[in-house]
């Protein structure tokens, strides 16, 4: 399925990040303009803290933003063991 991109070309870049590492992206909420969703959301991932996120629609800084996505998906516990492997 198609999705939206974000108008934001720094966050569009961050969700793809995320795509590429098996993230799934819903688009559409009562205050942002999506959610990143881990792709394995088990026990070991801190209590769910790193299991999704939120996508600002208008954040103040949209590149911080867009580090902030790919700082939750290089913090996922999953990730992180396949990259100390």
């Amino acid at each position: 399925m198609h999705r939206s991109k974000h108008p934001k070309p720094e966050i569009e870049a961050a969700i793809q990040y995320a795509e590429q590492h098996g993230w799934t992206v819903n688009v559409g909420g009562a205050h942002s303009w999506g959610r990143i969703l881990c792709p394995y959301n088990d026990e070991s991932c801190r209590c769910g803290e790193f299991c999704s996120a939120s996508v600002w629609s208008t954040p103040k800084n949209p590149g911080n933003h867009g580090k902030q996505i790919r700082r939750v998906v290089d913090n996922c516990v999953r990730e992180k063991n396949k990259r100390d492997t």
